[in-house]
C-alpha cells in the first residue's frame, strides 16, 4: 500500500513530468540549433550544403525521436497533475495540439532524412531532377508553419489550464501566452523564433522540478 501511493503521489508526478521536460527541451534545442546552423534559412536556396553539413543534421534528426518520446511523458504527466480540475475542452486542445506537433515534427524529419539518404546514393541527381528542392520546402512548411503553430495552440492551452488551475504562477501562464502569440506570427521574420518553444518547456519544467523540491 505504501508502495503505491508513493507512486502515485503529486511529487512523484511532479518530478516526472520536469524531468521529461527537460529532457524534450535540451534534446529539441540541440536538434534545432544543429539544424539552423547547418542549413541554409531559405528553403529554395542551393544543395550545397549537404557535401559539408550532412553529419550535423544527421544527429539532429537522430535525436528528435527521443525528444518525442520525452515530450509525450510530458503531455501525460501533465495532465495527470492536472487530474480532475481539467476542463474537457481545454483538455482535449491540449492534448490535440500536442500530438499534432509531435506528428508534424516527425513527418519533417521523416522527408529530411528521405533527402539525406538519396544524397547518399545519388547526390547527382537529387540536385537536378527537383527532388531536393521538393523535399526542402515540404520540410521547412511541415515544421516551420505547421508544426510550429501547433506548438503555439499548445503552450496556449497549457497557460489557460494553468490559469484555470493553478499548476503554475499567474506571470508564468501570461508570459506563456505571450510567447505563442510571438511564435506563431513571428515565424519567417526571425530565424531563430523556432527556439521559444522549447526554451518555454524547459522554463515551466525547472520551475516544477525546484518546486516538486521544496
Amino acid at each position: 500500500m505504501q508502495d503505491k501511493s508513493l507512486a502515485n503521489s503529486p511529487f512523484t508526478t511532479q518530478r516526472a513530468a520536469a524531468i521529461a521536460g527537460i529532457v524534450f527541451a535540451v534534446l529539441l534545442i540541440s536538434a534545432l540549433g544543429l539544424i539552423r546552423i547547418s542549413v541554409p534559412d531559405d528553403p529554395v536556396a542551393a544543395g550545397d550544403w549537404l557535401a559539408t553539413s550532412w553529419k550535423p543534421v544527421t544527429l539532429a534528426l537522430q535525436l528528435l525521436p527521443f525528444a518525442g518520446i520525452a515530450f509525450l511523458w510530458f503531455i501525460g504527466v501533465i495532465r495527470d497533475r492536472i487530474g480532475e480540475r481539467e476542463d474537457r475542452l481545454f483538455a482535449t486542445v491540449f492534448l490535440g495540439s500536442g500530438l499534432l506537433f509531435l506528428a508534424m515534427l516527425f513527418a519533417s524529419a521523416a522527408v529530411a532524412g528521405g533527402i539525406l539518404h538519396m544524397y547518399g546514393a545519388t547526390p547527382d541527381a537529387l540536385l537536378k531532377n527537383g527532388l531536393y528542392t521538393f523535399g526542402r520546402i515540404i520540410t521547412f512548411e511541415i515544421m516551420n508553419v505547421y508544426a510550429m503553430k501547433m506548438a503555439g495552440v499548445f503552450m496556449i492551452s497549457t497557460s489557460t489550464l494553468a490559469l484555470r488551475t493553478g499548476i503554475l504562477p499567474r506571470w508564468m501562464s501570461f508570459l506563456g501566452l505571450a510567447l505563442a502569440v510571438f511564435l506563431m506570427f513571428s515565424l519567417g521574420l526571425f530565424t531563430w523564433s523556432v527556439m521559444v518553444f522549447p526554451l518555454w518547456v524547459l522554463l515551466i519544467s525547472v520551475y516544477i522540478l525546484l518546486h516538486s523540491s521544496r
